[in-house]
């Protein structure tokens, strides 16, 4: 996905796309917040002049350990 800004098409496990209105708002209106909070701590680790491929893989790690927590209900 090359513009951050742009959110993708929400999908379920099935692979069909959200469709109800307000959930696909409150997914786009979460993704652009997190993506600009990421902006703004990876531009303030660059400017306190930490390492950029350490920043990014820090941010890829912390990703990978988001627990679902409703993994249980499928």
């Amino acid at each position: 996905m090359s513009n951050p800004t742009q959110p993708p098409v929400w999908r379920q496990p099935t692979g069909a796309p959200v469709s109800c209105v307000e959930k696909i708002k409150v997914l786009n209106d979460n993704y652009r917040e997190l993506a600009q909070l990421a902006q703004d701590a990876f531009e303030d680790a660059l400017l306190m002049e930490c390492d950029e491929a350490q920043i990014r893989q820090a941010l890829h790690e912390l990703v990978d350990t988001l627990h679902n927590p409703y993994a249980a209900r499928k």
